[in-house]
């Protein structure tokens, strides 16, 4: 990449993040087509198929990067899209609500504060990972990352248990909260591909072909971005936790955006918390590919946009345990609160990174 013109960096970096757009819509679509057929079940279809199709810009990265021996880029991709894909709740809010209400109003539910919960638990974890020594692992496995993806695996297997019901007043759904259950707009879907004739071996291929497309578009995405932004002077860690943050976060935007439309509000928040509590598990894989622990090889900056995740999520759990009632710039009182301490998160971030 080094050898290309900036246009042509550029053009690569806008290309590649209108193919992640394009094939996000796909993968959301064809994800819910094939979780309804296959009988997935909300809970299973939300947090695993889905969360990793919207991830796969991340896993592209993490893969490729573990590969090349860049440790350091690989826990950087994973940390920094945490807190911007929770930011992504905030365009949602703000843009995809009808009627005008708070999305944590309007979406609160006990499950998804248990997934909150298990998006703050596993990041915790990543914390105490960092902290350990560079050369503890056996059989290519480290007891951070298998603590992780132990973690995800129980928390996803309590979620869809919780998801069938919980001993609360209307199941753990709020009262006042979305008319229809969690998870009817995969139902629309399904009703809509089968009225087009879209039978079942026809949307895994269009699956298929919108990961592979997503997985390619991550991985020039990254490769072009880093060179062209840092010709620009932003250093690798701000546009690592922005500008490419904000680009691989684009699936989620997508598929976001069409739940919101079809008032499938707890659907959305699902998506994005089921999305973060995922990522941390690409610590794995990169470990598995590079034979050697990751976490320990952690910046200090990669931990401080850990915790700013942390933070963020706590801030729209409260949300929706409070459920706020007013709206300022079109957005509930969490999501501006979320879009501030983003805001001065990354100020603080350009000053340690500085």
């Amino acid at each position: 990449m080094g050898s290309l013109s900036s246009p042509v960096l550029l053009a690569l970096f806008v290309a590649s993040a209108a193919v992640i757009w394009y094939a996000g819509i796909k993968l959301s679509d064809t994800t819910d087509v094939l979780s309804e057929r296959l009988h997935l079940g909300s809970a299973l279809g939300g947090l695993i198929m889905l969360a990793i199709a919207t991830n796969l810009p991340e896993v592209a990265i993490t893969a490729s990067a573990a590969m090349s021996g860049q440790l350091d880029v690989a826990v950087g991709n994973i940390l920094g899209g945490i807190a911007l894909q929770t930011v992504v709740l905030v365009v949602l809010d703000a843009a995809g609500v009808r009627p005008r209400a708070p999305l944590t109003r309007l979406a609160a539910s006990l499950v998804l504060v248990l997934e909150g919960v298990l998006v703050i638990v596993v990041l915790a974890v990543v914390v105490m990972g960092t902290q350990l020594p560079g050369d503890l692992s056996f059989a290519r496995v480290d007891p951070a990352s298998l603590s992780i993806t132990a973690l995800w695996i129980v928390g996803l297997l309590l979620l869809n248990r919780a998801g069938k019901g919980l001993p609360w007043h209307e199941g753990g759904d709020a009262p006042g909260a979305q008319p229809e259950p969690r998870g009817h707009s995969k139902g629309k879907k399904e009703k809509s591909a089968s009225d087009k004739g879209i039978g079942t071996t026809r949307a895994a291929l269009v699956f298929g072909a919108a990961a592979v497309a997503t997985l390619v578009a991550g991985v020039v995405i990254e490769r072009s971005g880093e060179e062209f932004f840092g010709r620009q002077g932003l250093s690798g860690i701000l546009f690592g936790a922005t500008v490419l943050a904000a680009a691989t976060s684009l699936p989620e935007v997508s598929t976001g955006l069409t739940s919101t439309k079809l008032g499938d509000y707890q659907l959305a928040i699902s998506d994005i918390f089921g999305g973060n509590a995922f990522l941390p598990v690409l610590f794995l894989l990169a470990t598995l590919i590079s034979g050697k622990p990751v976490l320990p090889t952690a910046h200090h900056t990669d931990i401080y946009l850990t915790a700013l995740g942390i933070v963020l999520t706590a801030v729209y759990v409260a949300g929706l345990v409070f459920r706020p009632q007013r709206q300022f710039l079109r957005m509930g009182v969490d999501s501006l609160a979320v879009l501030v301490m983003y805001a001065a998160g990354i100020v603080g971030l350009a000053t340690i990174s500085g």
